[in-house]
């Protein structure tokens, strides 16, 4: 293999690698988070860390439009890799997402896995049933979407012999 063949091989194996590597939200997304605690901490006491900006997941729940913004209800989850909700049942509770800009129900059904970094802007209380629920309410500014059946990410796999990976 000549230098020049070796050379665009390691340009496309790092380019590979990279796209990889890619995560859900943008560094300058990320950069804004200010509040790093619990979620359980930020639900009890929401007026507490009104302003700060979080990074939430979650499976949505429901999608409501109304004149001027859509809200989204949202399930808690922790985060994993890449910053993509566990799909488990593993929740510390619920949070809605307010835009004022129109969000389509039928691209974010019920179901379906978000990330969000955002603006805490206090909290509204409403029944789920007949008790009473608090949620906070985050304002978007960078809203992840997942594609549905696990991680999408690109799987890689090198391996020498019988069983042997790295």
């Amino acid at each position: 293999m000549n230098v020049d063949h070796g050379r665009s091989a390691l340009f496309l194996l790092m380019a590979v690698f990279l796209a990889a590597c890619g995560g859900g939200i943008s560094r300058q997304a990320r950069d804004q988070v200010t509040y790093t605690g619990s979620f359980a901490e930020l639900q009890q006491a929401p007026a507490d860390y009104r302003g700060a900006m979080v990074l939430l997941g979650g499976r949505v729940i429901e999608t409501l439009t109304k004149a001027g913004a859509t809200e989204l209800v949202v399930l808690q989850l922790d985060l994993g890799s890449r910053d993509r909700p566990l799909d488990n049942d593993q929740s510390q509770g619920r949070f809605l997402v307010r835009s004022a800009r129109f969000i389509d129900p039928a691209i974010f059904p019920p179901g379906t896995l978000i990330t969000v970094v955002g603006r805490l802007r206090g909290s509204e209380t409403r029944p789920i049933g007949e008790m009473p629920y608090t949620y906070p309410l985050i304002e978007p500014a960078e809203m992840k979407k997942w594609p549905a059946g696990g991680d999408a990410s690109p799987r890689f796999h090198f391996g020498i012999g019988i069983g042997t990976r790295f």
